[in-house]
């Protein structure tokens, strides 16, 4: 694997169609700002939860 290789991604486009799919519409702009605020906070605070659980297994 490269050292910078893209593990996982995901696009505006990619969360505007799950809104869409979701409540029926397109997020705004600032409920874009809003989910990647939580998402970025999201990934953070479980990082360790997904170290521990593949360090787990090994």
């Amino acid at each position: 694997m490269k050292k910078d290789e893209i593990l996982y991604s995901i696009t505006v486009e990619d969360v505007q169609f799950e809104a869409m799919e979701q409540i029926g519409r397109e997020l705004t702009e600032e409920e874009m700002w809003q989910f990647k605020k939580r998402l970025e906070y999201g990934i953070g605070e479980h990082m360790l939860l997904i170290w521990n659980a593949l360090f787990d297994e090994y």
